[in-house]
């Protein structure tokens, strides 16, 4: 099968059981930006992480193909397949806990900074956060569906990606920066 299709070219493209659609359709914005996000945290993968975050990143990705299947997905009666559900939710509060109840207290702002792993996984919950707003967005046109579960999902996998980029920070050794106001 050859990777062009050519079916493209004027613009648009096919969603799953569903129409053609141009290619700045909200539909394709939000599930564009999923994919966009899954990519990023590749990139945060390529980086040295322990053990536990690049497994539990390693399954966000594969929910990440999920969660864009949705999104792809017009009429969710027509979908077929994985979806996203509470279950998932649930597993990113986990790992949310866990890595958080080994790091210091928060009390300031931080910068995205620090490692360069740390860095990597802020701007993938930066990219988490527009993808998101994407998914808000799309929800809210009229005869849009989207499962009220993909929303909350993107939500707590920000606040994952927030809790790893620190997670990345303490096991490097390395403390957050925190923000700091300077004078005018």
């Amino acid at each position: 099968m050859k990777i062009y299709t050519k079916t493209g070219d004027q613009g648009e493209t096919g969603l799953f059981a569903g129409p053609r659609v141009r290619k700045d359709h909200p539909r394709i914005e939000a599930y564009g930006s999923v994919d966009e996000l899954n990519c990023l945290i590749g990139v945060a993968r390529a980086e040295p992480l322990p053990e536990a975050m690049n497994l539990a990143l390693t399954r966000v990705q594969n929910d990440l193909f999920v969660v864009g299947a949705q999104l792809a997905t017009p009429d969710p009666t027509t979908r077929h397949g994985e979806s996203i559900g509470s279950d998932h939710v649930i597993y990113l509060e986990k790992t949310i806990d866990e890595h958080e109840a080994e790091l210091a207290p928060l009390k300031v702002f931080i910068l995205p900074a620090g490692t360069r792993a740390a860095a990597v996984l802020q701007l993938a919950r930066s990219v988490c956060r527009r993808a998101e707003r994407r998914v808000i967005r799309l929800e809210s046109l009229a005869d849009e569906q989207v499962s009220s579960t993909v929303i909350a999902y993107l939500n707590r996998l920000a606040d994952l990606l927030f809790v790893f980029s620190r997670s990345a920070n303490a096991a490097a050794g390395v403390s957050d920066v925190p923000w700091s106001k300077t004078p005018r």
